[in-house]
């Protein structure tokens, strides 16, 4: 069930419901599954008390090849056409980007109620915070909620993690970014911004 609900917000009664338990049960279960590192939970923030914000935790299955292999996705083609696609590339992002970032980095998402959305918030140390939107697609465009978003948490920078290879500016300070390039600017992060 995780899986088919992989990166979506938490709920542990419906979860306790379709499965005919309780919802501490439920709880307690997916606290085994962290602690196991088999599931992320990935926090919101709570950056701005000016807005209603989502307080329910995003869950993620961490391991892609498990998400596919319970969901039986045998070949690319079956991920290609499976609605769980992006949400298991957005997994994918943030557990390489997780595997780099520097000691005392803490990751969240950030979403309000009126549907502004960061995908990936970063505290980096030196007070630094990225916002970090995760596109499938090899085109790199944020939509107005992630620049809301980011204008709310204050973000130092604001990156687009695309599947294609290239970089490029999409916006004032805003950078579309393959993966590999991003996570290669997290583990060589001193402080200041390192360059690739």
């Amino acid at each position: 069930m995780l899986a088919h609900g992989q990166g979506t917000l938490l709920n542990a009664s419906q979860l306790a419901t379709a499965l005919s338990v309780s919802a501490p049960t439920v709880t307690r279960y997916i606290d085994l599954l962290v602690d196991l590192l088999l599931v992320r939970r990935l926090q919101p923030l709570h950056a701005n008390a000016r807005k209603r914000l989502v307080k329910s935790p995003k869950v993620y299955v961490r391991d892609s090849g498990l998400v596919h292999a319970l969901l039986r996705l045998g070949t690319l083609n079956d991920i290609a056409g499976h609605p769980v696609v992006g949400a298991s590339w957005e997994g994918f992002v943030i557990e390489n980007l997780l595997s780099v970032a520097p000691p005392r980095t803490t990751a969240s998402f950030y979403r309000t109620s009126a549907g502004a959305e960061i995908d990936l918030v970063l505290e980096l140390p030196g007070n630094e915070c990225w916002a970090v939107e995760i596109k499938r697609s090899l085109s790199a465009r944020p939509e107005k909620g992630f620049y809301i978003a980011s204008a709310d948490i204050e973000a130092t920078r604001g990156f687009v993690v695309h599947a294609g290879t290239e970089a490029y500016p999409v916006s004032e300070g805003v950078e579309a970014v393959s993966l590999r390039a991003l996570a290669e600017r997290l583990a060589g992060w001193t402080g200041g911004d390192a360059k690739i």
